[in-house]
């Protein structure tokens, strides 16, 4: 296979991964507990809201780290 079919392969793979990938966040996004586990920081006054989801953002990477090494184990074989 030449240069541009490889290319084209690869542009269909990261396309469709990052359809699955917004699938995904669009799905956590309804789930009311995603950004309010034990460990998320709310503060909220009046006129002023800050959330930092720490707990959401380890819990996410754990999750795609294991996602990715399983795509690129895959793509090894």
């Amino acid at each position: 296979m030449n240069d541009i079919g490889i290319l084209g392969r690869l542009l269909i793979v990261v396309g469709v991964a990052l359809a699955l990938l917004g699938g995904l966040i669009w799905l956590l996004s309804r789930v009311s507990l995603f950004g309010r586990l034990p460990g998320d920081i709310r503060i909220e006054r009046p006129g002023f809201t800050c959330l930092v989801p720490l707990a959401s953002m380890i819990i996410l990477s754990i999750v795609l780290t294991v996602v990715l090494n399983i795509v690129l184990r895959m793509m090894k074989k």
